[in-house]
């Protein structure tokens, strides 16, 4: 699981791919928890909450960024 700190050192096309990849990952623990395969179910509580992260730096980036775009149009 990534620290938030080691996230933000990340580039925008960086996080674009982790999330993709969690995701990806997500859906296959689904699978595998529906076929009553998953032995690790404290992964998917893990997954949920670095995506949540992942997000949350991918959306402060964005907000920054039109902020920064704001105070050039003014």
């Amino acid at each position: 699981m990534r620290r938030a700190a080691e996230i933000r050192q990340m580039t925008d096309a960086e996080i674009a791919q982790a999330i993709q990849e969690a995701k990806q990952e997500m859906f296959n623990l689904r699978i595998q928890w529906k076929l009553g395969q998953l032995e690790d179910y404290t992964r998917i509580r893990q997954l949920k909450r670095e995506i949540a992260r992942l997000l949350t730096i991918q959306h402060e980036r964005r907000l920054a960024a039109r902020l920064v775009q704001e105070d050039a149009d003014a």
